[in-house]
């Protein structure tokens, strides 16, 4: 099976020219069930990179044939607060393309749409999708439009008015591809697209991602690349692993540090408790009464008895 161009480096290099756009629209058309047409790929203040950033992480903003604009993010490693990173996102967008003083009737369509090499969360499905609707908290129904709004907005349901998020977790795919879906899952995770597949814009990486298309230097930007996310990746498992085994041995140093201060207070304990005993005992010997003796050595009456 032949190897094709990952899909964050094309996305970087290759598909931000118009005649690749054929490969995102086959992708968007198969995930949102609906036909896709890129009008335009946008700027966006979300989709800059650090240094960081240049391996870990790609992001391509793009609006439809319709207006709405869809940010896809490849993210190779792992961050803890990436369903944050998502919200503020897609909230960005909203404020960011709608002008001063315009009604809110002219706020975008927002689709978030996250390929993430990493365990995102805890789940046991590959593909999530994310959407706002309003349950009524004693009914259960959910709130619908009025006719005048779905009129007005060409829409039949509140949750498309707001942004919604799919969750493309890649590496948790390990079956054989049988759906559109499935077929672009597994391309996005092995880099190589099933012999038969039928999905929309497969047959587009298979005529321009091609690894052999690529020339002497951009091979090689190519695979510096794949070797850059192999460290990432190696020195998140190495911080990690370092990470327990410094806690680890903090654990087992704090353990023993608890240990010696709990011996010395049980020390002084005992040694208080001998010297009480040792104390009631000569006092019996001089012939005091137990009431006395009970009183100096807080000894019960039994216990000054037994010495």
């Amino acid at each position: 099976m032949e190897s094709y161009i990952r899909f964050d480096w094309a996305m970087k290099r290759l598909l931000r020219n118009k005649a690749n756009y054929a490969v995102l629209e086959g992708l968007l058309t198969t995930l949102l069930e609906e036909k896709v047409t890129i009008h335009k790929l946008l700027e966006s203040e979300s989709n800059q990179e650090d240094e960081f950033d240049k391996y870990n992480r790609v992001d391509m903003l793009a609006e439809n044939s319709k207006g709405e604009l869809v940010l896809i993010e490849v993210q190779n490693n792992n961050e803890y607060a990436y369903f944050q990173r998502m919200l503020f996102g897609a909230s960005k967008l909203v404020t960011e393309y709608i002008n001063r003083g315009e009604g809110y009737e002219k706020v975008r369509k927002v689709y978030s749409v996250n390929i993430v090499y990493f365990s995102l969360g805890h789940g046991k499905d590959f593909v999530y999708h994310g959407k706002t609707e309003f349950v009524g908290i004693h009914n259960g129904d959910i709130l619908e439009l009025s006719p005048f709004q779905k009129q007005t907005f060409k829409v039949d349901k509140v949750s498309q008015l707001y942004p919604e998020y799919y969750i493309l977790k890649v590496n948790d795919f390990n079956r054989v591809a049988k759906t559109p879906l499935e077929e672009w899952i597994y391309y996005l995770n092995t880099g190589n697209v099933p012999e038969h597949a039928t999905a929309p814009g497969l047959d587009k990486v298979k005529e321009q991602l091609k690894l052999d298309r690529m020339s002497r230097e951009e091979l090689k930007a190519y695979y510096k690349h794949l070797d850059n996310i192999v460290i990432l990746r190696d020195n998140i498992m190495t911080e990690r692993a370092e990470g327990r085994a410094e806690g680890r041995a903090e654990g087992r140093a704090e353990g023993r540090a608890e240990g010696i201060k709990e011996g010395i207070k049980e020390g002084i304990k005992e040694g208080m408790e001998k010297s009480r005993l040792d104390t009631a005992r000569n006092m019996k010997a001089d012939g005091l009464p137990i009431e006395v003796i009970a009183k100096y050595t807080h000894l019960s009456a039994e216990e000054i008895e037994k010495l």
